[in-house]
């Protein structure tokens, strides 16, 4: 009885659009009372869940993110990659493709990337005659590979949610999400291009030369350089995971501050505010959802969702692209953190069970978590990009199709080939 109270209230809190965080602590609190057991055990599961050091990862990478964002970072790697591959056909979205992987790299924030390059690149797009759902489908697809790059503070949320699972570090899970990265970039600058040849979009220029790349390069290299700092201080023992985090805002600010001036003090303000808040949200949903996760162990909800799925298919090829499909569906009604936080204690012990390395499963599961930011009713990227580009969300899906299809490739190799994950974490073992 109590496992039915815990999901139909989660699901009617839902379907009557309660923000997320208060649709699973009421549900918590409203299973809390149909045990009969004390209701103070939901909040000492929410601080016991909210106290860990590494989430002290979290703020840091965020606030870092926020400077990049504000500290005029952007306009730099915008400017690296039109050098780059901005004659190709259909140049200004391969240039936003590969400028959102950049910054992506630097920032670890879908929202943050869709916000900083598309309000570069969706504008310049339309004025040269791409057409706004390109522009904001080139961007809002292009902007989800932050979500496994190395300042992402997803990965922090994961490793904290496969705690007692499953052994997986931080950096283990950084070096598993770079060749996927790879993929997912290669996947969106194939569907830009495929795009912009039916569309007809132009050539805009030649190649300027390996002397203005290099020179695009070196203006954009101090901001780029936070991604080095991070792997190199990691990997030589320099420092922690956690304390990486606040070594990319010390380097965030010395960028944004010293080295370019770009960073004024009301737009610094407005990074520590954002920050601010994307914090107090992101830690309100791990304590919440420590509470939730307790009644789903308690309750067998991952044994009973693997036996269910065995039914259906004891495959495992089958099962992983079940688990797939689910954790799609979910992430199009919850946010990124909530999707982590309430489906690895259900899914990761079925795809271990099944052979798949946690590592891996981490990976597929932030890739699914980023498409789903960009699927309506709770898609903020695509949201975001849609206001950037003045265009409704109706008129950007009735196009979207190539740049699901890419994902979906590249979601698929994560699943099927552990190589793409697991080659890196192993070869620097």
């Amino acid at each position: 009885m109590e496992l039915t109270v815990l999901a139909l209230s989660f699901t009617l809190l839902l379907i009557l659009g309660v923000p997320v965080a208060f649709a699973i602590g009421l549900s918590s609190v409203a299973t809390i009372i149909a045990a009969g057991l004390p209701v103070a055990m939901v909040f000492q599961k929410m601080v016991g869940g909210m106290q860990v050091f590494s989430f002290l990862a979290i703020p840091f990478f965020v606030f870092a993110g926020e400077l990049m964002l504000y500290g005029g970072i952007a306009d730099r790697i915008v400017r690296f990659a039109n050098s780059l591959v901005g004659h190709v056909r259909g140049g200004l979205g391969m240039s936003n493709v590969v400028g959102c992987t950049i910054f992506g790299g630097v920032a670890g924030s879908p929202l943050a990337d869709v916000s900083a390059i598309g309000s570069v690149m969706i504008p310049l797009m339309k004025k040269e005659g791409y057409d706004a759902d390109y522009a904001v489908n080139v961007t809002t697809h292009a902007s989800l590979v932050g979500a496994i790059m190395p300042t992402s503070h997803n990965m922090i949320i994961f490793t904290l949610a496969a705690s007692g699972l499953a052994s997986v570090s931080v950096l283990g899970l950084i070096l598993a999400g770079l060749v996927p990265a790879i993929i997912l970039t290669l996947c969106n600058l194939g569907a830009a291009y495929w795009v912009a040849v039916r569309r007809g979009y132009p050539v805009h220029g030649n190649f300027p030369g390996w002397l203005e790349v290099t020179k695009a390069f070196g203006a954009a290299m101090p901001g780029l350089f936070v991604v080095v700092i991070i792997l190199g201080g990691i990997l030589s023992g320099a420092f922690t995971a956690t304390e990486s985090a606040s070594i990319a805002v010390a380097w965030a600010l010395f960028v944004t501050t010293v080295v370019y001036r770009s960073l004024t003090f009301q737009n610094f303000l407005k990074a520590c505010a954002k920050a601010c808040k994307t914090t107090g949200v992101v830690l309100l949903l791990i304590g919440i959802s420590n509470a939730f996760g307790y009644f789903m162990a308690l309750y067998e909800v991952p044994q009973m969702t693997g036996a269910l799925m065995q039914k259906i298919s004891t495959e495992p090829w089958v099962i992983f692209l079940m688990i797939n499909i689910l954790l799609f569906i979910l992430g199009t009604f919850l946010d990124m953190a909530a999707t982590i936080l309430i489906c690895t204690p259900i899914f990761l012990p079925i795809a271990m069970h099944f052979g798949m390395d946690p590592m891996q499963f981490g990976i597929m599961l932030l890739i699914n978590c980023a498409l789903g930011l960009n699927t309506p009713p709770v898609g903020s990227v695509q949201f975001v990009g849609c206001a950037i580009g003045g265009i409704s969300v109706g008129q950007v899906m009735r196009t979207i199709a190539p740049f699901y299809g890419a994902l979906t490739v590249a979601v698929l190799l994560v699943t099927y080939v552990p190589v793409f994950t697991l080659w890196l974490p192993n070869l620097l073992k």
